[in-house]
């Protein structure tokens, strides 16, 4: 495996963005370091070229004819090495150099196999999800999507648009039966790349919430409505872990929007789940919007389903906690990739710093992140600054991604999250 071309340009006409993103593959595809000709091939643009998608899919593709295969998405914004293009047009492309038989391009025409094998032995190890968020049942899809891997983890996004809301999903192996007039562009659904065993990630999940006050236990619920924690009535101990008052309203609702719930469900550790952190948030919490309180019933109403048992804990948006998180995360992925270049408190000093940063690790060969577009602009301190974290962190790696609706890792679906994963060398 060589290292991954990256190209991204912005520019208000799609097709000069497109031929000074050709300009830089080419460029690249003809030093030693990267593949000649790469099959695979991410592709996201930010919704300011969502109406051109099929002619930026059929343009693309027809003018790097080596590439068989293409998945993305649409973002709101999106994400390159150390840059972010937000409520900007702009598109982004990497090649990715994997072994053919060691990925398979899905949508709703050309679905991804159940793990136990399918079409050519391929079984799925992992997969990289692009989902609609008007999808019914969206959640369950994505749970259903991690059973058909062998390894139950995957990772990805919610596609963001404020226009059209579309996919790529491009695959040299066909579709289904009755489907061979299907184009390269969906709206809908799911879709998205799988990849075999012998392709090796690492991914991590970085929170961008901040707990306040203890965890609790749900121990009595309706579905969404939390009607009692440890006992007590939901929105007394709301209203008491954030120190306020209905008596005061505007001083109590004001408080109230910046509140967040961490839901914590009571499932078996596994697919890479790690214990919480005193203090912090790990990927076991799922962060959701407190929606509305039940002042007959003193409940709490939660955007999701807050089963009796589950653990709660309230929570409000926090850049420092979501900046130092992010830090931790990229120091994590150096780490296991390389411990004897550089150790985690090392890299972390680094993506703390002012400074460049240490180079890539020789086996890092390119990046997915996923990022929540209410971590996006600027949210970090500044444009760009999520990005150039991760920069600084794990060195000139090639990146791409796009700032989502909602996070995908594991078999879960995140909000306020940044989930990042490296492809790495084998060897």
């Amino acid at each position: 495996m060589k290292r991954f071309a990256l190209a991204h340009a912005t520019h208000p006409q799609w097709r000069m963005a497109a031929a000074l993103v050709l300009a830089q593959l080419r460029a690249q595809l003809a030093l030693p370091e990267h593949a000649g000709a790469p099959g695979l091939a991410l592709l996201y643009i930010t919704d300011h070229y969502a109406e051109a998608a099929h002619d930026i899919l059929d343009h693309l593709s027809a003018e790097l004819p080596e590439v068989t295969d293409w998945a993305g998405t649409v973002g709101v914004g999106i994400a390159a090495t150390n840059v972010e293009y937000f409520d900007e047009p702009a598109m982004a492309v990497m090649l990715c150099d994997l072994a053919p038989d060691q990925y398979r391009v899905f949508s709703g025409v050309a679905p991804l196999p159940a793990a136990h094998g399918g079409a050519g032995g391929f079984v799925a190890h992992t997969a990289l999800l692009h989902a609609d968020a008007q999808t019914p049942d969206v959640a369950e899809l994505i749970a259903e999507m991690a059973e058909r891997t062998a390894s139950g983890y995957v990772f990805g996004g919610l596609a963001s648009s404020r226009s059209d809301t579309v996919q790529f999903a491009l695959g040299s192996g066909g579709h289904l039966s009755g489907q061979g007039a299907a184009g390269g562009v969906f709206h809908g659904g799911l879709s998205g790349v799988a990849f075999g065993p012998d392709v090796a990630l690492v991914s991590r999940v970085t929170q961008g919430a901040h707990p306040v006050g203890r965890t609790h236990r749900v121990t009595a619920a309706d579905r969404n409505v939390v009607l009692s924690l440890d006992g007590e009535p939901a929105l007394d101990v709301l209203l008491s872990a954030l120190g306020v008052s209905l008596d005061e309203p505007q001083v109590a609702m004001t408080r109230l929007r910046q509140t967040l719930v961490g839901l914590t469900l009571d499932e078996p550790q596994g697919a890479g789940i790690t214990p919480q952190r005193p203090g912090a948030f790990g990927p076991e919490v799922l962060v959701r919007h407190l929606i509305g309180l039940d002042p007959m019933r003193r409940g709490i109403a939660v955007a999701d389903v807050a089963p009796v048992g589950a653990q709660l804990s309230f929570c409000e948006r926090h850049v420092g906690a979501a900046r130092a998180d992010l830090i931790r995360v990229c120091a994590e992925v150096r780490e296991e990739l390389e411990p004897e270049l550089l150790s985690v408190e090392a890299a972390a000093m680094a993506g703390a710093a002012g400074a460049e940063g240490p180079q890539a690790p020789p086996r890092m060969r390119g990046a997915v992140y996923v990022s929540c577009t209410g971590r996006g602009g600027l949210h970090f301190g500044g444009p760009s600054a999520e990005l150039q974290i991760i920069r600084r962190a794990l060195g000139d790696v090639p990146l791409v991604g796009f700032f989502a609706a909602g996070e995908i890792a594991h078999h879960r679906l995140y909000g306020y999250t940044g989930v990042l994963t490296v492809f790495a060398d084998t060897a």
